[in-house]
């Protein structure tokens, strides 16, 4: 995605934000300094390690506790317009282990194959320190998605070695199935995750954009850790569709995948933005074309609005909103940058009612979203 020179909008606002989050650091302190040290990355409020707040995904022996927010490694070299490179990747990811985040997430078809790759290599030094979430369903031949959804049995196993190699890891700490795959029973697969549990190649599972029933169905052949599935303001059809309900019932974490809505959310794009055609899905995508955009920032000012008076960005307001949710929802925001991975992290540190949610919700439900998130093509993998 192309940026212009200079102070943007979303930077502006950011200053905005941290010098306000800064002046209620400590009343004794200097306000100047304190917004001094916000903004230059010495505040001694900063999120550590060591403070880092954490959630337990799934319950009984199928329960994984993860930092409460994760970070989704997709847009790091997928889909995501220009990427830093490789080592800058890696930076970014071991700062992220350092700041306290266990839970990463990948797939195979990011790439395809060229995420976990990376992944495995930044992660590699961390065995035994974090968990790395990774997913088959969509099929890869020749190191090329074809569009279609395999999930048969020898599939899923050939899937699951190969990306043992690609992570360098001896077992999977969460295995998701992708997208549902219409050829082979849900109860088929569980069976196959069944039996890598038990050869201890994977430790848990999860599915993502699959219904209510698709749950019920495989959770009871092999108790599965978690549902991944968009989740943000402007798309909540988990709320209505019974998945979360189920997921609340049944005691299974939720991961709400694109928690931004691929960034859009975070006040950083607009009708002029363009994407590169050769490395960002957005470009094809009906919610992210000119008009949609234009008519969809009004959320954004909601969310805006909201953060200045409480000194926080539009992205912490919407990753606080889920976090708010329920305490077995664990988000997985991407960044390539260490300022945004700062102000992710940082949304741990704020306090908000539920009357303010509530307050929110209602002000972002009165504005329609438009432009649907995926085209006909992409929403027929969706098993909801």
């Amino acid at each position: 995605m192309k940026e212009e020179k200079g102070v943007s909008r979303r930077g502006f606002l950011k200053t905005a934000a941290v010098i306000g989050a800064a002046l209620s650091i400590n009343p004794v302190l200097d306000k100047v300094h304190a917004a001094e040290a916000v903004l230059s990355g010495k505040d001694s409020t900063k999120l550590k390690s060591g403070n880092m707040q954490y959630r337990t995904l799934g319950s009984g022996n199928a329960a994984m506790k993860v930092s409460a927010l994760g970070f989704g490694v997709m847009g790091m070299n997928y889909n995501r317009s220009q990427s830093p490179d490789r080592k800058e990747c890696i930076r970014l990811i071991h700062e992220a282990v350092d700041r306290g985040v266990t839970l990463f997430d990948t797939a195979i078809i990011y790439g395809p194959l060229k995420n976990e790759l990376l992944v495995g290599e930044a992660l590699e030094p961390y065995k035994g320190r974090v968990n790395v979430t990774t997913k088959f369903g969509h099929e890869v031949i020749d190191g090329k998605g074809t569009g279609r959804q395999d999930s048969s049995r020898a599939t899923v196993r050939r899937y699951c070695e190969e990306s043992l190699r690609r992570l360098r890891i001896d077992s999977i700490p969460l295995f998701y199935q992708h997208r549902y795959d219409r050829n082979t029973p849900i109860e088929e697969v569980a069976e196959t995750i069944s039996e890598l549990i038990r050869e201890g190649k994977v430790r848990r599972w999860g599915l993502c954009e699959v219904s209510a029933d698709t749950i019920r169905k495989a959770h009871a052949v092999c108790p599965l850790t978690a549902i991944q599935s968009e989740y943000h303001l402007m798309h909540r059809d988990v709320e209505i569709n019974g998945v979360l309900d189920t997921c609340r019932e049944l005691g299974i974490g939720f991961v709400p995948c694109s928690p931004l809505n691929r960034g859009f959310l975070g006040g950083c794009i607009n009708e002029y933005t363009r994407f590169d055609t050769d490395n960002d899905n957005r470009h094809i995508l009906p919610r992210f074309r000119p008009e949609a955009i234009r008519a969809n920032t009004r959320i954004v000012n909601e969310l805006r609005q909201f953060g200045r008076e409480r000194g926080m960005t539009s992205s912490q307001v919407a990753l606080g909103w889920l976090l708010h949710k329920a305490p077995w929802i664990v988000p997985i925001p991407g960044t390539t940058k260490h300022s945004h991975l700062e102000e992710n992290l940082h949304t741990l540190t704020f306090s908000v009612s539920d009357e303010e949610w509530r307050t929110l919700e209602t002000a972002v439900a009165a504005i329609p979203v438009v432009g649907d998130r995926y085209n006909a093509e992409q929403q027929k993998p969706v098993g909801y």
